[in-house]
Order: structure tokens, then C-alpha cells, then sequence
């Protein structure tokens, strides 16, 4: 079988900082200490986005030296704790992460796996992947199935059916849910052929990585305009990042964007707590201001779960600004404004 685009895109990426420095002024040695402990992978696609150097697509792809500061922890979700078997993670009583593949088209320099994605040793093995299976047959409470990675999306097409094809028979699974950032960085990926083998397992979500408006280009949208023509509902899980997109108009116009596309904006996540992504975090007052600023102004269809996702695999807990004050049976009850309304509410 002739190699299809995106694959040769995967080729073609750029993969060492001396590479890098074909495109870019900088000087790459100090990177090569970072790619030797977490790799680098920038597909073609995704460069052309970068516009110089140290911008909001450069940030969040290139490798940085504060990646080896000693900060956060290997596993901040304790994920390795809740695998019953290598490629599953269950977390929750009623859905499991199915851990199907160990590569992505590009590397994010916050990912939460920054211990194993991209580690040749890492990549779930055929066995795994069946143990995984008939762990999921075996636990009826189970009845979503996350398929993650890593990027399930860079499994071959006949590799990734098989698979879908098996957790699908299986009685007590009702949905199947795909994470993928390939609409963001390797856009050709999502092809006609995809999409027709993935409509043959309704009801199919498929959650994406959108994080900057510049992300959202004529590519994108043509990629994701595919799935959804398929019958498959698309969410996005963006990440706040320091730097990167932790202001007011560049979350919302992020999101209003993703509606356009017909991507439900799903969560905004507060950073995890991965050793060597410290120099991304902000601080959750922050978090709550942009979402307070969404509240009004952008149409609540643009408005997400803003979520921490807990140290030791305890969860995710959403975080709400506050709205209401409460004066024995009278709320009053901030408005998008900044005003405050009194409302009568019934004695508790």
C-alpha cells in the first residue's frame, strides 16, 4: 500500500533542534539536553504556523530549558496507580482511558505523559492493547471508553478499526470517545477514508486540542468540517497556558471560533502538575477571570467547564467564579456587568 500524505508529513518532521535552526535565528544547543530527555516533534504543518520565535504556536512545540527544572511530578494524576492493566487507566467507576498508542504528530511541552509519550519503550504492545480489551469486557460498570494516547489518530487506519471494532462489541460499552490534537497539527490526517470508518461506530465523541486562535486556519476547520459531516460531535479541551493563551480576547476569541467550526468548546483545563511544565502554569484567580469574562459577552455555547484535574487521580472538580452572595432569603446575584440583582429565593 502506497504511503498516504500525512504519513510522509510524520516523515518529514522536524525533529532535533539543529533541524530547527534551519528555519529559526536561534541558537539550538541548549535545547539538545532537553530533546535527549523528552523529544521534539514539529510536523510541517504545524511549523508553518510558528511565525518567529517564541510565539504562541513556537511556545507550545519547541523544546525550553525550563522543561528540566525539577518541579511538579512524573505522574501528577496518578495514573500508573489506577492501571489495572498497562493500557488501562480507571479512574472513574463507569468509564476507563484506553491507552492505544505512545506517539503524537507533534509533542506539546505541557502534555501530562510527558514521562512515556514518545518513548520508543512506552508504545502499548499488542498484548497490552488485548489485555486492555478483555479488561473492559470484564467490568460491565464500564460503560465509556476514552481512547487516548499518545494520539489515537496516528494508529493506521485497519489498526485503529480493529480495535474500535472490539471495544464496540462489547455489550456493556455504550459511547466511545477518541482525544486527538491531529485536526490541530497534522490536519491531513483526517481524511475521507477516516472519517467513513469512523462513522460506523455510533455514538462517536471526539474531543480535540485547540489552544490559540492562530491554530483555527482554513485547514483546520476543512479537517474538522469532515468529522462532524460524518456524524461525529466534536469537543475541545483547551489547556491554559502562561504566555500562551491566559488573556480574556484570546480565550474568547478562541472559542467563538471553535463554534464556528462546529466545535463545542468542552473544557478549559488548569494546568496540570508535570515535572518540567511549571514555567506554563497560572494561577487560578486567573482562570476564574477569563471565565467570568466569557459570561455575557460570548454566547454560553462558548463557555466550558473550567476544570482542575486533581493531584492523585481524584478528578476533575470544576471551579465556578462567584456569583451570588446570599443576605438571609435574598441572593444577590452578580451580572455580566458587574452589577448586582436581588432575588428571592425559598427558605432552605
Amino acid at each position: 500500500m502506497s504511503q498516504e500524505r500525512w504519513q510522509q508529513s510524520l516523515q518529514d518532521a522536524v525533529t532535533s533542534a539543529d533541524q530547527l535552526a534551519e528555519y529559526f535565528d536561534f541558537d539550538p544547543r541548549p535545547l539538545m539536553a532537553v530533546t535527549a530527555q523528552y523529544p521534539m516533534r514539529i510536523t510541517p504543518y504545524y511549523l508553518g504556523l510558528i511565525e518567529q520565535v517564541g510565539d504562541p504556536i513556537w511556545k507550545q512545540c519547541v523544546p525550553d530549558l525550563r522543561e528540566l527544572v525539577a518541579d511538579g511530578l512524573d505522574d501528577p494524576l496518578a495514573e500508573e496507580a489506577h492501571s489495572p492493566v498497562p493500557a488501562v487507566i480507571h479512574r472513574y467507576p463507569d468509564r476507563v482511558i484506553f491507552y492505544v498508542s505512545g506517539s503524537c504528530a507533534s509533542y506539546c511541552r505541557f502534555c501530562t505523559r510527558k514521562r512515556k509519550v514518545g518513548c520508543a519503550d512506552m508504545a502499548p504492545s499488542f498484548r497490552e492493547l488485548r489485555e486492555g480489551i478483555d479488561y473492559i469486557a470484564a467490568h460491565p460498570q464500564v460503560r465509556d471508553v476514552i481512547f487516548s494516547g499518545g494520539d489515537p489518530l496516528l494508529l493506521p487506519d485497519p489498526v485503529l478499526q480493529d480495535l474500535l471494532a472490539r471495544v464496540y462489541a462489547i455489550p456493556h460499552v455504550e459511547i466511545i470517545r477518541i482525544g486527538t490534537r491531529v485536526p490541530v497539527t497534522l490536519p491531513e490526517r483526517i481524511t475521507n477514508r477516516l472519517c467513513a470508518m469512523l462513522k460506523k461506530f455510533p455514538p462517536l465523541y471526539l474531543n480535540t486540542h485547540f489552544n490559540h486562535p492562530r491554530e483555527l486556519t482554513p485547514q483546520a476547520t476543512e479537517a474538522c468540517g469532515r468529522l462532524v459531516d460524518a456524524g461525529i460531535v466534536l469537543g475541545n479541551q483547551t489547556v491554559l497556558l502562561r504566555g500562551v493563551n491566559d488573556q480574556p480576547e484570546i480565550i474568547s476569541e478562541l472559542f467563538r471560533g471553535l463554534l464556528k467550526m462546529r466545535v463545542r468548546p468542552y473544557y478549559l483545563h488548569q494546568m496540570d502538575l508535570t515535572r518540567g511544565t511549571g514555567h506554563f502554569r497560572t494561577s487560578v484567580k486567573d482562570g476564574l477571570k477569563i471565565m467570568y469574562s466569557l459570561r455575557g459577552p460570548v454566547s454560553g455555547l462558548a463557555s466550558p467547564h473550567y476544570v482542575i484535574d486533581l493531584p492523585g487521580g481524584k478528578g476533575k472538580v470544576p471551579l465556578l467564579p462567584q456569583y451570588v452572595k446570599r443576605q438571609g432569603d435574598i441572593l444577590l446575584i452578580r451580572t455580566a456587568d458587574g452589577s448586582e440583582v436581588e432575588y428571592p429565593d425559598l427558605p432552605s
